[in-house]
């Protein structure tokens, strides 16, 4: 076996040790070298626009180019090298070169070399991520109504993601836990299929309540693609019977409702009476019971059965007939009338009273007078009060005389 002479074994060595320091030399940045360029790495949706900018400090006039991650020359200055017009020239300086790639693909993403060409050419890298944008979800599951206290399983699938979608379940505004995410990785495709199961037991609260499936990813703003489904649960009815009228009286028509809140709506009614049979003249007209004629024989308490196929639930109405002739309305009318008379008549009495005070008021004022004048006459001369009263009397006779007299 011949070995090389030691002559040639060193001059191979050499050789090799100043090949691996060019190749390290034209590797490293130099931070303090003003001619070292800089870029930064970016971050875009498919089919959105990234924006790519490799700028030195200073410049030496050499040239700027851009290459793309198979290595193939993109801009060299301001001169276009790759026809694709997807890439456009941005903005072009002796100290920065900027380049917009539209329309961008998953195919678009890896690393991109920003060189000048000095002695040695420095060069710069920037890695553009590439965001695959989730599909809208699909939510499975709505096919049929559930029955209350029922089980229904919901699953929810969004394609197209990268890196993999969060799926969030929501029922109205309250966020709901489901099962972890599944995620498959695409065959031949850097994106994900991500799928999500719900389970809930409903009740008949739930009856048309929304429920939402919402893809959460960078790529996408908070709400902005999500799925909703009205949840459809049947459930017996509750059953209430309204009155045609609160106060149903003696004579008139009337008639009683079944209502059955139920899913779905009742389709059979039953109608009795509580402790008895229905009334002669009473008749059932499915959901309303009718009576043509009020009698107090009607009084009683009333029971309606309704049934949806579901369930059936029973309901109550006691009715009260009210005698035709207490007609509260009638009565408050008759009492106000009754009221202004008596009023009327009082005030007519008080009147001829205050009357009557007044015109005797002013008959013993007048009277009072002469009263005291004939006692005055009659007590000069008298010995005593009886002849003073005796002698008054005379007096006022020979006044009348004199009076006559003169006339």
């Amino acid at each position: 076996m011949a070995f090389p002479s030691a002559p040639s074994a060193l001059w191979s060595v050499s050789l090799l040790t100043v090949l691996f320091v060019a190749a390290v030399h034209s590797n490293i940045i130099y931070d303090d070298n003003p001619l070292q360029p800089v870029t930064s790495d970016e971050t875009v949706s498919v089919g959105g626009t990234v924006t790519l900018t490799c700028h030195v400090p200073e410049t030496d006039n050499s040239s700027l180019q851009w290459s793309n991650t198979a290595q193939q020359t993109l801009y060299f200055g301001e001169k276009r090298a790759l026809r694709d017009n997807r890439i456009q020239l941005h903005r072009s300086t002796a100290t920065e070169l900027s380049i917009t790639i539209g329309e961008v693909q998953l195919s678009d993403e890896g690393e991109y070399t920003c060189s000048i060409f000095t002695m040695p050419v420095l060069t710069a890298r920037a890695t553009v991520t590439v965001l695959g944008v989730p599909g809208k979800p699909q939510i499975l599951g709505f096919e049929s109504a559930v029955p209350e206290g029922g089980k229904v399983t919901l699953t929810c699938t969004s394609t197209g993601s990268k890196p993999p979608a969060t799926l969030r379940w929501y029922r109205g505004e309250q966020e709901l836990e489901g099962r972890p995410d599944v995620v498959e990785s695409v065959p031949d495709d850097p994106t994900y299929n991500v799928s999500s199961e719900l389970t809930l037991e409903v009740s008949r609260s739930d009856d048309n309540a929304l429920i939402t499936c919402a893809v959460d990813h960078p790529s996408l703003a908070p709400g902005d693609k999500r799925s909703e489904h009205a949840l459809r649960v049947l459930y017996s009815p509750n059953v209430q019977i309204l009155p045609e009228s609160n106060l149903p009286k003696e004579g008139e028509k009337f008639h009683l409702q079944c209502l059955g809140n139920g899913n779905p709506e009742p389709t059979s009614y039953m109608w009795e009476k509580k402790d008895g049979e229905l009334p002669p003249l009473a008749k059932i007209d499915g959901a309303f019971l009718r009576f043509d004629l009020l009698n107090k024989s009607d009084n009683g308490v009333y029971l309606c059965d309704a049934d949806n196929g579901i369930g059936n639930s029973q309901g109550e109405y006691k009715l009260l007939v009210q005698d035709n002739s207490a007609d509260p309305t009638a009565m408050s009318t008759s009492s106000g009338v009754d009221h202004a008379v008596i009023g009327g008549v009082v005030a007519v009495i008080v009147f001829i009273l205050l009357s009557l005070l007044i015109v005797l008021g002013r008959y013993l004022i007048r009277h009072k007078g002469t009263y005291l004048t004939h006692e005055a006459k009659g007590s000069d001369d008298a010995p005593d009060a009886d002849t003073a009263i005796i002698n008054a009397e005379g007096g006022h006779s020979g006044a009348e005389d004199k009076k006559e007299y003169f006339i």
